[in-house]
């Protein structure tokens, strides 16, 4: 099926596909959907995210889904909001000519009265996340003693935020008979339970490697010191004019600072962090989706399920401990067959840390330096000309061509010059009296850095970067100016004995604490920043909270091994 006009769906499917400028399938689909539209078996799906997959799984379902029948038939299970809302948009995109389906998502943050009402039409489709699904089934809004199709996108994401006893309430719901679908980018101890205990004699479909790291996104990594960090963004950014980019750092407060510098230079970006209401975090994701704003300042946990092809560049501020969340990161660029840039902000005193995500990842990533204020007026001259020739915009305005002067007087070339130099006036004038930043290169090889360069630069640094203050512990608890750091009142900080070379990772951290913190009341624990150490660890909770992980963490064990967690000073 190298054509989606080759396969056995509708007429109405392929319009709806057609019109959305679908012409050949990815790989995950030209074998998913055979399989799906001629087999009776159970799928097990390896796919990264931004390869085609809700295309893959929804397609050949709504071609076989009963249109007459006002039961629900189909349901997606799904790890975030976000997400919930993309593939239930996506889904009615390619159902568009099929007049009888309706599609409903449901989600927490939202009225559950609402969903209960949309529930009302009949909906042969449901889109969802576990914990709203469970509440439904407890109201007895849903029935799902008429599903055909069950599909688990993410799974490996659901598991590792706690969905566990969730994901197998809603399995035991459903009729043995349905046929269900497994996707994930990774296959996990947990996943491989799930599919055990739960799907019959699965096929299996593998896309590339798991974690395959994607060979159209060039990796590229800049050497600077904490003091001459946000200037440097600004750099970057200046220099890659036109930008679709998510800038990850490691915790909130950073995350909202740098939000807040870039928006004071009057950059169109905003923050995502956990700190944020629904309802703020609703908006600035519309915001980005629409484009209102083009950089996206985020945080790991609050940029899970985020659904969006069209990225140019993903920006590190601070690396990540993991070298797959490098990957994951990374990953988020490059999609649909574009090509993607992934920079990262170094600085010298994390030569280890790079080294280990090279040596980890297999990937290249390739040292450059920070753009001169030359390097940043030239590329923003092709940047106006990239997006001059690129935008097929309809006329805005009319004017009489009478309004315009004599131009003849001028060559074309003078004519773009004067344009130009009036476009890029003010970058130009902030850029003509700035130094160029001092390069602080290190090779790959810690040997090339020497020790007393690393003291200064780390006796320089200590303290000063808010992004891996916390890897400190206590040991530097004032800024800059003498003052005590600001803390988040509502979350406690924990020592944990284990560390990396116990095998941890941060998805255990969260699957220990997900455990230790679960009870009757459903209610689930906000978990902050993580740190994995070599020997130890620390890592953040809602303050109401302490209790449950102090009392049951002793009681657990990971790979054999007793664990215990400690309020940090």
């Amino acid at each position: 099926m190298n054509l989606f006009t080759e396969s056995n769906l509708s007429p109405d499917i392929l319009k709806a596909v057609g019109e959305l400028g679908y012409e050949s399938p990815t790989e995950i689909q030209k074998q998913t959907i055979p399989f799906i539209l001629s087999d009776i078996r159970d799928l097990i799906a390896l796919a990264q995210t931004g390869t085609g997959k809700t295309a893959a799984f929804s397609l050949p379902i709504l071609d076989m889904i009963d249109e007459t029948s006002r039961k629900i038939q189909f349901l997606v299970l799904c790890p975030t909001r976000e997400l919930c809302l993309q593939i239930s948009k996506d889904i009615k995109n390619y159902s568009k000519y099929m007049k009888d389906i309706k599609t409903t998502a449901v989600y927490g943050g939202s009225s559950i009265m609402d969903q209960i009402r949309s529930l009302k039409d009949k909906p042969q489709i449901i889109v969802g996340t576990p914990g709203r699904v469970i509440d439904l089934i407890n109201r007895k809004a849903l029935d799902f003693s008429a599903i055909h199709w069950l599909v688990l996108d993410e799974a490996d994401e659901m598991l590792s935020m706690g969905f566990k006893d969730e994901l197998e309430t809603i399995l035991s719901e459903t009729p043995d008979t349905k046929q269900t679908f497994l996707f994930s980018a990774t296959m996990n101890k947990e996943v491989e339970r799930i599919s055990k205990n739960y799907l019959t004699n699965p096929h299996r479909i593998s896309v590339g490697s798991i974690n395959e790291v994607k060979k159209n996104i060039k990796h590229e990594y800049y050497v600077v010191g904490y003091r001459q960090k946000k200037e440097a963004l600004k750099r970057l950014i200046d220099a890659n004019p036109n930008q679709y980019s998510i800038l990850f750092c490691r915790t909130r407060m950073e995350t909202q600072e740098v939000a807040d510098f870039l928006m004071q230079n009057g950059y169109a970006a905003d923050a995502l962090h956990g700190d944020l209401s629904q309802a703020q975090r609703d908006t600035v994701m519309k915001k980005f989706r629409l484009k209102n704003i083009d950089i996206l300042v985020a945080t790991d946990v609050a940029a899970r399920g985020l659904d969006v092809n069209s990225l140019t560049h993903v920006i590190h501020y601070s690396l990540p401990d993991d070298p797959e969340v490098f990957v994951h990161r990374s990953g988020r660029t490059g999609r649909a067959g574009k090509d993607g840039i992934s920079m990262a902000l170094i600085k010298p005193e994390e030569s280890r840390k790079l080294k280990q995500i090279k040596s980890a990842t297999k990937i290249d990533i390739v040292e450059k330096f920070i753009p001169t204020g030359d390097d940043i007026i030239k590329a923003q001259v092709g940047g106006v000309f990239e997006k001059l020739f690129t935008e097929h915009e309809e006329d805005i305005f009319e004017f009489n061509d009478s309004l315009i002067p004599d131009l003849s007087a001028f060559t074309k070339e003078e004519l773009v010059h004067k344009l130009l130099q009036f476009q890029l006036k003010d970058l130009a004038l902030y850029y003509k009296d700035k130094h160029d930043l001092v390069e602080q290169k290190f090779s790959s090889r810690d040997d090339d850095y020497s020790r007393r360069d690393r003291g200064r630069d780390r006796d320089r640094d200590r303290g000063r970067d808010r992004g891996d203050r916390d890897t400190r512990g206590s040991r530097d608890s004032r800024d800059r100016g003498g003052k005590p750091r600001r803390k988040d009142e509502n979350m406690v900080r924990f020592f944990f004995n284990l560390g990396k070379k116990d095998q941890l990772k941060k998805l255990d951290v969260l699957d220990i604490i997900n455990k230790a913190t679960a009870g009757k009341s459903k209610k689930r624990a906000e978990i902050g920043d993580i740190e994995i150490l070599e020997k130890f660890s620390f890592f953040e909770v809602e303050k109401s909270f302490q209790e449950n992980v102090m009392s049951n963490i002793p009681s657990m064990k990971f790979k054999g091994k007793e664990m215990r967690a400690e309020v940090a000073n």
